[in-house]
């Protein structure tokens, strides 16, 4: 468990889709935990990207010959690769990103929770359907799901291993090709999952890593790609479905979140607290699906808040490859700029600190204590805009209906939870949230984690739908072929015309009472 080392980079860079990568200009790849640089990456142009594309497209028609259980054997070939290197996939991630070593494990482990998913539903998802049809017994219908082509996928920093996998296996599954513009932070986390898809036996060709700037590399992938991809900002989500939309593709994105937590009077404290603090610091609150406001009934909040301002700041925040941190750093000075600003704007306007609010400069330059707020307002920057680190407001609710109003006075609609004094009250709660997910006696893995269900978000959090049936039929077209036999549409041999025409709305009456109809 270390920083990944100089051969390691060296054998991963030789994986870009870019012919000549050794004569290129290149960027820095920075660790996070120092802000040293560990490596260099080549960097692509559009050309680069075009080339990838094309070779794509022609592997993709090989591919989509393959039967849906090859590609499926495929998959898990790979996702026991995963779990066999996860160790190394935990360093890259780790180094890359600065996450603490247990959500990198978590990132890691979804990717082959994801894999394995896909290839056990996705033959039987896949195969073709007979459907009822016009005429009972004499229109036969099936519908069939064919692959949309090139898949382009624009992964993000967060989560740079899973983002660059789970969307991409499941693109894969349904005969597709894929092109990755990874962020230009984290390429060899991309370059990582594509050395394990080419060991489980995959073509190169078929899941191709172009790093580059997203002015450049991104746009001439949204202007060539069969199907787009995305995660990141809402407003650049916007931006790239309005360019998707120009072309007529299909356009997916998983975008920000301001995620609510709901606490009853009835609720566990002590595991609320618990369930709390995993999810507003997961990731150094660099989720998407990290929970940013804390809504507690009156009852219980001075209790809530006092254990959980005592839980926060006794979390051992450290730069280590290791399990021993319950957080690591951010991922860039971007990110600690953010944090820093919403801070300051929140306590000069009033706000009170309960436990962080200072840069941790001593453990590494992009290290931000986790932090909590009380006394947050609609005049303070942190109160409606997504931070996208770890810091959380506390606010204290009358009732649970005013922490729903609340929770659903925002334009976004991703993720929230629920600890209340029953399940069912749980439920009743996240019934009424307009959110993509909602988790009950948890703050996000629940639903992140069941690769069966569908994963996205509501109003400016999202388009689409990953993981679940819907996040594998996103990528195919389906196709009806209708076969008519015996009773021809336009009539029956040996019946005149107009006869035929005038029982035509008898029988349509009476198919009603047939089986299925």
């Amino acid at each position: 468990m270390a920083r990944p080392d100089t051969a390691t980079f060296d054998r991963l860079r030789r994986l870009v889709a870019i012919d000549q990568y050794d004569t290129r200009p290149t960027r820095s790849v920075l660790e996070a935990y120092s802000g040293s640089e560990m490596t260099t990456i080549p960097i692509g142009t559009a050309e680069d990207l075009e080339v990838a594309v094309r070779r794509a497209r022609a592997a993709q028609a090989r591919w989509a010959a393959t039967s849906p259980k090859e590609r499926a054997d495929l998959l898990l070939r790979f996702a026991a690769l995963v779990f066999d290197r996860r160790v190394e996939l935990m360093d890259m991630a780790q180094a890359e990103t600065g996450k603490a070593r247990s959500y990198a494990q978590e990132e890691v482990m979804d990717v082959a929770l994801t894999a394995r998913h896909y290839a056990k539903t996705g033959p039987k998802t896949l195969a073709v359907k007979k459907v009822k049809g016009m005429i009972p017994g004499a229109t036969d219908v099936r519908v069939r799901y064919q692959p949309k082509g090139v898949i382009g996928v624009i992964s993000p920093w967060n989560y740079p291993v899973t983002l660059a996998a789970s969307d991409a296996v499941a693109a894969l599954m349904a005969g597709n090709a894929v092109v990755i513009k990874p962020d230009s932070q984290t390429p060899y986390c991309a370059l990582a999952v594509a050395e394990l898809l080419y060991e489980a036996g995959l073509e190169p060709e078929l899941f191709a890593v172009v790093p580059g700037p997203g002015g450049v590399v991104g746009q001439a992938l949204v202007k060539t790609a069969d199907y787009l991809m995305f995660t990141g900002s809402s407003a650049t989500g916007a931006t790239l479905a309005e360019q998707a939309g120009s072309r007529l593709i299909g356009f997916s994105a998983e975008l920000g979140g301001k995620n609510p937590m709901i606490v009853t009077s009835g609720a566990n404290v002590d595991k609320a607290v618990e369930g709390a603090a995993r999810a507003c610091y997961s990731n150094s609150g660099q989720l998407c699906i990290s929970i940013e406001r804390l809504y507690v009934e009156k009852p219980v909040a001075d209790e809530f808040t006092r254990k959980f301002a005592a839980k926060v700041a006794s979390m051992k925040v450290a730069p280590a490859y290791d399990f021993d941190a319950d957080m690591g750093s951010l991922a860039s000075q971007a990110q600690i700029d953010v944090i820093d600003a919403h801070v300051k704007d929140a306590t000069a306007k009033g706000a009170t600190v309960l436990a962080g609010g200072t840069k941790l400069d001593e453990l590494g330059p992009f290290f931000y204590a986790p932090t909590v707020l009380k006394g947050v307002n609609e005049h303070m920057e942190c109160f409606a805009t997504e931070t996208f680190g770890p810091l959380v407001s506390v606010y204290e609710v009358d009732s649970v209906d005013e922490a729903i109003k609340l929770a659903n006075d925002t334009d976004y609609g991703l993720n929230a939870s629920v600890f209340a004094g029953s399940t069912g009250q749980a439920r009743d709660i996240g019934a009424q949230l307009r959110v993509g997910t909602v988790n009950v006696n948890e703050g996000y893995a629940a639903a992140w984690g069941s690769t069966a269900a569908p994963m996205g978000g509501m109003g400016v959090s999202g388009v689409g739908r990953r993981h679940g049936t819907e996040g594998l039929l996103k990528y195919t077209e389906p196709q009806t072929i209708a076969t008519q036999r015996v009773i021809g549409i336009d009539g029956i041999r040996g019946v005149p015309r107009k006869l035929f025409l005038k029982l035509v709305p008898t029988s349509m009456k009476l198919m009603r009472f047939l089986p299925g109809r």
